[in-house]
Formats: structure tokens, sequence, C-alpha cells
């Protein structure tokens, strides 16, 4: 397998359903949340400024509970129109799955950076910016990657998350 279709296919674990010229057509739009949280998350770990930490994990926790990712809607309104770009479609259910995942870790880091423990928060935030830059980078879900796992086990399914 290419990487074009291991990355098309990365796609499909988050749950969407996408034809190639498609997802060709959105690859920045499906990267542009992940990316500015990128941004957003290593300003605030460099910083040690748990206030943005909880102010993004605002954001992640209306990210995994509506079908739009906030930053979504900067890139349908705003950022689309100027490059010309195609508009996003909703967030998938294993997506929005991880972008809880991704509030919880947010709400984690912002805890150690209140309570000092400055060291545990480098790291946790090197992780988390470790997943983040994977699927902004490859579309790889690490969340995503490992509900799909636990769905194709026998008798699982992701019913029970929904």
């Amino acid at each position: 397998m290419g990487l074009a279709r291991w990355m098309e296919a990365n796609l499909v674990t988050q749950g969407y359903c996408l034809a190639g010229d498609e997802a060709r057509g959105l690859r920045l739009g499906l990267r542009f949340s992940t990316a500015l949280c990128f941004v957003l998350v290593v300003v605030a770990v460099v910083l040690g400024s748990w206030p943005l930490l909880l102010g993004l994990s605002a954001v992640g926790l209306l990210a995994g509970f509506t079908p739009r990712h906030p930053f979504d809607l900067l890139w349908n309104h705003g950022v689309r129109h100027v490059i010309g770009a195609p508009e996003l479609p909703p967030n998938p259910t294993r997506r929005r799955h991880a972008f809880k995942v991704g509030t919880a870790l947010l709400l984690t880091l912002a805890g150690l950076f209140a309570a000092g423990a400055d060291t545990a928060a480098l790291v946790l935030g090197i992780l988390l910016l470790t997943a983040c830059a994977s699927v902004t980078v490859a579309n790889f879900c690490v969340p995503s990657e490992l509900m799909a796992l636990w769905e194709r086990r026998p008798g699982r399914t992701m019913e029970a998350l929904r």
C-alpha cells in the first residue's frame, strides 16, 4: 500500500467516507483544526500555561459533542474562501470520540501545570503533541485506530460507546 492510500485509509478509520478526489480536495481542511490545535498546544506547553490549556479543553469538549470542531467553523466560514477549498463535512463519530480523548489529556495537562508538576506535564505534552502531529501530517489518529481495533473484536461494537 502506498503512502497516499494509507493516509486515505486512516481517514476511513476516523469514520470518513470520502472518494479519492474528495479526500484530496479536503486534505488541507481536514488538517486545519488539528494543525491549529497543535500550534496552540505548543505555545501552552512552552509557556506552561494551564489557563490556555483549559481554554483548549473547552474547544475540545465542543468538538467531541458537536458535529463540527469549532476550528472547522473558522475553515468553513473563512479560510476556505481565501484559498478556494471545499467546505468540510461534519466530523464522524470516531473523530469526535478522539476529540474527547484529547480533551481529557488537555485537562490532565492543565492540572499538571497548575499543580507545578512541570516535568510530568512536559512528558504528557510531548505525547499529546506527537499524537496531534500524527493526525495532522498523516491522518493517523491513535484514538480512532484503537477504537477501530476494539470494534473489530468479536462481539464488540462501537454501539457501546455511542
